[in-house]
């Protein structure tokens, strides 16, 4: 991932409800949450989600899929994996033990 792209993926999810969301999605996992089902958990109006949704869109951070008239959005692990990949790409000097305690508290358990 290149700075451009991480910005555009941090300027996404400097708004308290786009982190709301991504977080919301993160919890969901693979079934993700249909456009509705996340305003309706949120309190936010439906118009207002979808201009959310579509700012995550751009930003790498979320992907879709058509449920007939609905659409299910899911976080987009790949797009969060480069995102901490390039914020921890040069942590600790090139001494990756060092990092080991960061890496284990961001890694699911398996």
């Amino acid at each position: 991932m290149d700075i451009k792209i991480a910005s555009l993926a941090f300027s996404a999810l400097s708004q308290p409800t786009r982190l709301e969301v991504f977080r919301l999605l993160i919890r969901a996992g693979s079934d993700g949450m249909q456009a509705g089902e996340i305003a309706e958990a949120l309190g936010v109006k439906q118009n207002t989600m979808s201009a959310n949704l579509s700012v995550l869109h751009r930003a790498g951070l979320v992907h879709n899929q058509r449920e007939g008239r609905a659409i299910r959005y899911f976080a987009d692990f790949g797009g969060t994996r480069g995102l901490l990949g390039f914020l921890m790409q040069d942590c600790c000097g090139g001494n990756p033990q060092a990092c080991q305690t960061i890496i284990s508290e961001i890694a699911c358990d398996a």
